[in-house]
């Protein structure tokens, strides 16, 4: 076995049920975006069986913008990074940062997690579902047992962003071996009864303001990210914190610091 196919072998954990089997419960999964270590194990600690990263939060993080595949390495050190966590991870990993099929199996392969999510938009345009699904096919052939989510960017970017249009990109990447659809910006209901009822796996949407994870199971949804809505809230908050010793008032309340650090130190010790 080479270096490269150890890497690809997907972590395994029977104390847990697997990744693929979390989307197959009474209620969509929830997948919480992380951006660094801290995050992703105060998801873990909150109970959340499985994170994702979010390309918006480490990519900020690091000063960068989202997109332009800017997140390339500072994704996959975070990944890594959390190969100790009690939890499933899934990378959120752009269009693949490559436009070779066979690289950006190739990178997907390195990361060693339970799943990855890639975006059929580059550069703010949809590309051809042929050249999204071959990238799809790569992944599968060689990371069996990863779950691959491929993101359908029609109604995130607002480019032919309807249902019919959808279901035919979701037809060519299930056909390529995809495990799951992603379609970000679908927020309506009956379209989100009619895209599950149509594609033949999971379906994953972003949290849609308003409506309760029961809703939207109720309209056929099996997963649910949260995306960069945790890193921005975190930066709201931390300015709140701020902003309110300065004025002089209370700030809002928060872990205290030993519970915090022991969260870090019980982390540590699984490395």
């Amino acid at each position: 076995m080479t270096p490269d196919d150890r890497s690809a072998t997907v972590p395994t954990d029977s104390r847990r049920p697997g990744f693929h089997d979390l989307h197959a419960g009474g209620r969509p999964l929830l997948l919480p975006n992380a951006w660094d270590v801290a995050s992703a194990v105060a998801f873990v600690d909150a109970g959340f069986p499985a994170v994702g990263t979010t390309s918006f939060g480490v990519g900020a993080a690091a000063g960068r913008p989202d997109g332009g595949r800017a997140s390339r390495d500072a994704t996959a050190a975070l990944v890594r990074a959390l190969a100790p966590l009690d939890a499933h991870v899934s990378a959120d990993v752009e269009d693949g940062y490559s436009d070779d099929p066979d690289e950006v199996a190739a990178y997907v392969a390195g990361l060693g997690c339970a799943g990855v999510n890639v975006e059929d938009g580059t550069d703010g345009r949809l590309v051809d579902p042929e050249v999204h699904a071959a990238k799809i096919a790569a992944i599968t052939g060689r990371c069996p047992g990863l779950f691959v989510n491929a993101r359908v960017d029609n109604y995130w970017l607002g480019a032919d962003a309807t249902v019919g249009a959808v279901l035919r990109r979701a037809e060519a990447y299930v056909a390529a071996g995809a495990d799951g659809i992603f379609v970000p910006g679908a927020t309506d209901p009956d379209e989100l009864r009619e895209l599950a009822a149509a594609i033949p796996v999971p379906v994953n949407v972003l949290a849609v303001p308003g409506r309760m994870l029961d809703e939207l199971g109720g309209l056929g949804i099996r997963r649910v990210s949260t995306g960069s809505l945790p890193y921005r809230a975190a930066l709201d908050a931390a300015v709140g914190v701020a902003t309110a010793i300065r004025g002089g008032g209370t700030p809002m309340s928060a872990t205290p610091y030993r519970d915090a650090q022991q969260a870090i130190v019980r982390f540590a010790r699984r490395t």
